[in-house]
């Protein structure tokens, strides 16, 4: 080296890239980029060039494409079924065989996709099998751990600080216990899966489902610029939405997508659809059906063909839905020249009209099941003075159980504003407004044996919404929004005013999936003042105020439907009170634990408080704090004193 130094002050290439924190270039695979599409469509000359187009479309969501794919050609002038692909780095190499490998182009090409360097692998392996080492078993994280909670708490998500900011809690009585929270978790807002085993993120890329006692990922579903998601009830499927343009030959819109394997099944366009969700799943998540004019396609899952061999011609079909127990679907049309409206329910995949019913003089229907499937309401708003203005004439209620499925009719003649049915049990309630009164009522009906029953009708009422407990029998009358954010508790078992209570400015409400608890929130998302979240009891206690910056959204936990047999929920609500002198005792114990642990830690808070000031009084000296009050000594100093004096009470005396 310069400087005379010796042989011992040689240092090697090695020792200097170490020192530097550089890593020696390594020798790369000039074909590491490369990639190998398979099972791509056979053409000719004349359409190779259309083809091309098709395969760069897709293929360049994955990365940048270097130079021009190649074909291989046979004899004939005919490609070979695969194409050769590079893009600039291995990574989006690796990234497009991950995503598109699977990629379904129609019903006979399924791309197959591989790195041109895996290639030489399998040209590698020996002529003799030699049976790999058997892999260490690895366990599995439980996905409804939740559900072992000892004393049954359900957990919520809360997304904050604009979305910046989302945590999992588990609701205890007395205040929320963190068990997850991470930054920047979604791009845009979060969603539970119908049985709560999964929550999805939506991202600029995609979705990403989280699940497990830890929230790690499980699955990550590439569809750039996501919009909406939508789960099966079985939880196996999930549709997104990204709102790309239609295309005939390659559809990106929706996508229904394999939750246990992040496989894509298949692709369908979306800009025809006004409403999401585009599509409506049945009670089992078997079969899924969408809408367009005059036009009912049902689809087979996990297959996503055609239910039969062709959909359903419905001629001005306007709206259908699902039953949620059965597999029906109920759907209107609309009058047409001397041809009256029509209500209809149709069974498949027999494609048989088990009940139908026509209507006249109907501007619009709205449909409505029962949560159990036993009931199906549709609301008919009728035109009067010669079709120049509708109003609300009538309810046809289905009893889907009976023989011939009987229809109950019942006549308002008001504006209908929210109608909801009790989720367990045969109640159901309207909103409603009166055209000789001002304001507005609430009235509620019974489904009895025998005929439709009116209970009750609560008059000038602030309500603009009905929120029943998951479980039945209690409800919640509330004023969202620009209604003043009045909140009434009932018990309909007895139509018992249990509370009445106030969330100024509340925009959402949430009962939790046990019906314990119901949540009032005022959004960001719509309010920009007072943001956050109340917690109360099933009879309007408040139990817990939370302020939270920015809050956006909570979300309870979704739980799956209970194994218990009918039988066993009957007897359990039967012994109900037995059970409760139990669980009186337990609250009664874990209030003392909680009031407890507040007192001691109040007293921790004071002593830390006192040992801080003890600690800052030994080191000011007293010229420090003579130089604090800006020289002035307190006992040779001038001080104003000042009498101030409270009233404390006020006894008042009459004289007779």
């Amino acid at each position: 080296m310069a400087g005379g130094g010796g042989p011992d002050m040689e240092v090697s290439d090695e020792e200097l890239m170490r020192r530097a924190g550089l890593r020696q270039p390594q020798e790369v695979c000039g074909i590491s980029s490369a990639i190998v599409v398979d099972n791509i469509p056979e053409v000719g000359k004349e359409r190779l060039a259309k083809l091309e187009a098709v395969v760069m479309k897709i293929m360049s969501r994955f990365g940048t494409i270097v130079g021009k794919p190649y074909f291989p050609i046979d004899d004939n002038g005919v490609t070979r079924g695969y194409v050769f692909l590079e893009y600039r780095n291995e990574k989006e190499a690796r990234s497009a065989v991950e995503t598109a490998n699977g990629y379904r182009l129609d019903k006979s090409h399924i791309f197959t996709v591989n790195l041109l360097t895996d290639f030489q692998k399998y040209m590698d392996l020996p002529d003799e099998f030699t049976p790999p080492e058997p892999a260490e078993y690895t366990r599995e994280e439980n996905l409804r751990a939740w559900l072992q909670n000892n004393d049954a708490h359900d957990q919520y998500a809360v997304l904050y600080k604009g979305g910046e900011g989302c945590s999992i809690f588990t609701n205890t009585p007395n205040e929320p216990v963190p068990v997850h929270e991470k930054d920047y978790w979604t791009d845009k807002y979060v969603k539970w899966s119908p049985q709560g085993t999964y929550i999805a993120s939506l991202h600029a890329q995609g979705v990403i489902l989280w699940g497990g006692e830890n929230f790690s990922r499980k699955r990550r579903l590439f569809h750039p610029n996501v919009q909406m998601i939508d789960f099966s009830p079985c939880e196996r499927y999930m549709v997104t939405f990204n709102g790309a343009p239609d295309h005939d030959t390659d559809p990106q819109a929706v996508i229904i997508w394999d939750v246990r394997t992040g496989e894509k099944l298949r692709a369908f366009n979306g800009q025809q659809h006004k409403e999401w969700p585009i599509f409506k799943w049945n009670f089992d998540g078997s079969l899924f059906a969408r809408m367009t004019e005059n036009v009912i396609s049902v689809y087979e899952a996990p297959g996503c063909n055609l239910l039969g061999k062709e959909s359903l011609i419905i001629r001005g079909v306007r709206y259908f839905s699902w039953s949620p127990t059965d597999n029906i679907i109920a759907y209107w049309t609309p009058e047409e020249s001397q041809v009256p409206a029509r209500v209809a329910l149709m069974e498949l995949p027999s494609r048989i009209e088990i009940r139908t019913m026509n209507l006249f003089s109907v501007a619009d229907c709205k449909i409505v099941w029962h949560g159990q499937g036993d009931y199906l309401a549709v609301k008919v708003d009728r035109f009067i003075n010669n079709r120049k203005k509708a109003t609300v004439a009538n309810f046809e209620v289905f009893r889907m159980r009976e023989k011939q499925i009987p229809v109950e009719k019942l006549e308002l003649k008001d504006t209908v504003q929210g109608f909801a049915w009790e989720p367990h049990g045969t109640k159901f309630a309207i909103i409603h407004e009166p055209q000789a009164a001002h304001g507005v009522s609430v009235s509620f009906y019974e489904m009895a044996a025998d005929k439709l029953k009116h209970i009750k009708t609560l008059e000038k009422k602030p309500v603009s919404h009905i929120f029943w407990s998951p479980q039945g029998q209690f409800v919640v009358l509330a004023g969202l929004k620009q209604s003043n954010g009045v909140f009434e508790f009932y018990d309909t078992s007895d139509m018992t005013l249990m509370n009445v209570t106030e969330h100024l400015m509340a925009t959402d409400v949430e009962w939790d999936p046990t019906g314990r608890y119901v949540v009032s929130q005022v959004s960001w998302w719509m309010q920009k003042v007072d943001t956050g979240y109340i917690v109360w009891s099933q009879q309007g206690r408040l139990l817990q105020r939370h302020s939270v910056d920015r809050f956006c959204q909570l979300l309870w936990r979704p739980r799956p439907k209970t194994l218990l047999a009918d039988e066993e929920v009957k007897r359990i609500k039967r012994d109900r009170k037995e059970y409760s002198k139990i669980f009186e005792v337990k609250d009664r114990m874990t209030h003392s634990k909680a009031s407890k642990a507040l007192v001691e830690r109040r007293r921790r808070l004071m002593s830390d408080f006192t040992e801080y000031r003890r600690r800052v009084e030994s080191e000011i000296t007293e010229a420090q704090r003579k130089e604090l009050r800006g020289g002035m000594d307190q006992e040779d100093g001038e001080f104003d004193e000042e009498i101030v004096e409270y009233l404390v009470n006020v006894d008042e005396v009459i004289l007779k």
